[in-house]
């Protein structure tokens, strides 16, 4: 068991390991960085430089946070994880971690979590993504949600786009989240249809509680 900091910075959440950052993504399949190999709780990853054309560089500049790579599903399927943003710490373990709260079972396509989120008394299925900074809920009612304001946010092998975003009250594993919730744009939004799912889950529901996140054992503890 590996007890790390944890940053949350600009909306994105970061894991620090000998005075690096890497982002936290459990919506990215595969990981890079431009420092390999990268040592994790005594395992040990190489790793490519890029990952649809992203490098450390470009993400850093996206993100505005000078970091040396993204850690996706590929590297974080490998542990039990205990992520604690408010006291600034991460405990990783390659053995089963606990931790008290309400748990929510996980669903997953290519390795990424898929959660179901209660919106107005409908169940929709999300995807769980630490690396977006606000949530996204692909369907027609958003527009009648609060207003939040407009959002720059990018993905990988897309870039920068922005969107209008609204305030959605959405209940997960029966705890009450108000999230800022975005559309995404054109093909992307479309990627969602292929595995049945109506949105993204941002690290908004991180930012400020303890979550145990068990890949492994497709448990999200809250």
């Amino acid at each position: 068991m590996t007890t790390l900091p944890l940053h949350l910075r600009d909306g994105h959440l970061f894991l620090e390991t000998a005075g690096a950052l890497w982002l936290f993504d459990t919506g990215a399949p595969a990981s890079f960085g431009s420092s390999s190999p990268l040592t994790l709780a005594g395992q040990q990853f190489r790793l490519d430089s890029s990952y649809l054309g992203l490098t450390a560089d470009t993400l850093s500049r996206f993100v505005a946070v000078e970091c040396v790579g993204l850690l996706g599903a590929d590297v974080l399927g490998r542990f039990d994880f205990v992520l604690d943003a408010p006291n600034g710490t991460v405990t990783i373990s390659t053995k089963e971690l606990e931790h008290g709260g309400l748990t929510v079972h996980l669903d997953e396509f290519m390795g990424i979590p898929i959660v179901s989120a209660r919106i107005r008394g409908i169940d929709y299925r999300m995807f769980l993504d630490t690396g977006a900074q606000i949530s996204y809920f692909q369907h027609n009612s958003l527009a009648s949600f609060p207003p939040a304001g407009r959002v720059t946010d990018f993905y990988p092998g897309v870039g920068q786009f922005q969107t209008e975003t609204q305030n959605v009250d959405i209940t997960l594993g029966g705890v009450e989240f108000t999230l800022r919730c975005g559309m995404l744009p054109g093909l992307l939004g479309a990627t969602l249809t292929m595995a049945e799912t109506n949105g993204i889950i941002g690290n908004q529901v991180f930012s400020n509680r303890s979550i145990g996140y068990f890949p492994r054992r497709r448990l999200l503890v809250l």
